[in-house]
């Protein structure tokens, strides 16, 4: 690198996930071996969505197959500030040897912004690169990338209410018609977030003559979208296995746990790329080319459950309610609610289990330091999930109590 010693971005705070409408401050941290002449330092901040594949096509003829490609792409934003060095292109700085620092301040949109995603297909990503320029030779560039969080409170109403479904089949076998197999589960809410588990209560009834054995799976489905068409990605994470269940036997599941990994939030605000997740309920049925499956689309948010209230023991289900702490305040008015954010509990985070990815592209040219980067994502530890509340009964179980 020549004069060049080191050159690096330094988010304030180490702070490496941002909400809408929040600032990303820092530092561009620069070390000279000599004095150095140059004509700016520049830092970028850029938000992209953007998605790529290629599908084979044949001619139909001797010319054989061709690649086609699909690809399409949003700028959410791309802001720029001068860090050093006169607004003239004529002019030219001097840096003296040694430690330099120039601070620089972006604001993030207050919306229309998705959450960062890294998938095989496309991504939405966001980060910071400053570069020296210099009135001859290569410029010297490095790049930082950011995580961003579109926020999805599952504490909303509409995330607190149960999803369910049933199925039932009837068996063949050659001439024969078996009992049926019937299979009903339900989820304890629509949202959770990463770190939370779901519990699955379900009911299993076998009326036929084989063995059945129950599975719940987390699935996630990615889907990208480009001229017109799409391309799909389906991934397992969490697997629970029940014990099998005998011919003309029943069997209940109540408050199975289906751990939840630090995986992406539900993307559903991108019109290039969707992450939804469901779970899958199964029974096995060995020695045939069929299963019994219902699927409960889920969402996975990324504010965690708080509270729930314990005076609802005597209320008939359709009158229960469900109280909170204070909701958070919206991270798209941030400057508005400094105070009040700063009071909540901080969210707590964790590396994307996908793992990281290479964010140094071939615009860029060479890139100074580690272009290696994992997003995070908002994470329950030791999540402790909470008792339900007894059965509703007509009958008042203190009933010489004072009114």
């Amino acid at each position: 690198m020549g004069k060049l010693k080191s050159f690096e971005i330094v988010l304030e705070s180490d702070q490496n996930v941002y909400y809408p409408g929040q600032h990303v401050k820092g530092k561009c941290a620069i070390e000279l071996r000599s004095e150095l002449k140059l004509k700016s330092i520049k830092i970028y901040m850029v938000g992209i969505a953007k998605v790529h594949w290629t599908e084979s096509r044949s001619t139909g003829n001797r010319l054989g197959a061709y690649t086609e490609h699909y690809s399409s792409e949003i700028e959410y934003f791309f802001k720029k500030q001068l860090l050093c060095g006169p607004e003239s292109n004529d002019s030219r700085e001097v840096l003296i040897e040694g430690h330099h620092e120039f601070v620089f301040s972006f604001q993030l949109p207050n919306g229309g912004i998705s959450t960062s995603f890294e998938g095989k297909y496309g991504n939405i990503r966001y980060w910071l690169k400053a570069e020296v320029e210099k009135p001859w030779g290569f410029n010297h560039k490095t790049k930082k990338a950011f995580t961003v969080i579109t926020p999805i409170d599952i504490n909303r109403r509409e995330y607190l209410i149960p999803v369910e479904n049933s199925i039932e089949k009837s068996l063949c076998c050659l001439c024969c018609t078996s009992g049926p197999i019937h299979l009903y589960a339900r989820t304890d809410r629509t949202g959770y977030c990463p770190g939370e588990s779901i519990s699955i209560t379900a009911e299993f009834e076998n009326h036929s003559r084989r063995t059945v054995i129950p599975h719940a799976t987390l699935y996630q489905s990615q889907t990208f979208l480009a001229g017109g068409k799409s391309r799909c990605r389906r991934f397992k994470f969490t697997i629970v296995t029940g014990l099998a269940i005998q011919p003309r036997r029943t069997a209940n599941w109540d408050a199975q746990l289906l751990k939840i990994p630090a995986v992406s939030p539900s993307i559903i605000n991108c019109s290039l790329i969707k992450v939804e997740y469901a779970v899958r309920i199964t029974l096995q049925i060995p020695l045939i080319g069929y299963n019994l499956s219902v699927y409960l689309p889920i969402i996975v948010g990324t504010v965690p459950l708080r509270a729930q209230s314990s005076n609802s023991q005597l209320m008939r289900p359709s009158e229960v309610r469900m109280s909170f702490y204070p909701p958070v305040p919206s991270y798209s008015a941030a400057l508005e609610f400094e105070e009040d954010i700063s009071t909540t509990p901080p969210p707590t985070y964790a590396e994307c289990i996908s793992g990281s990815v290479d964010i140094g592209d071939d615009e860029d040219g060479d890139i100074i330091g580690d272009t290696r980067f994992t997003p995070m994502y908002a994470y329950v530890h030791n999540y402790s999930p909470a008792v339900p509340p007894p059965a509703y009964s007509e009958i008042d179980p203190h009933p010489n109590r004072p009114a």
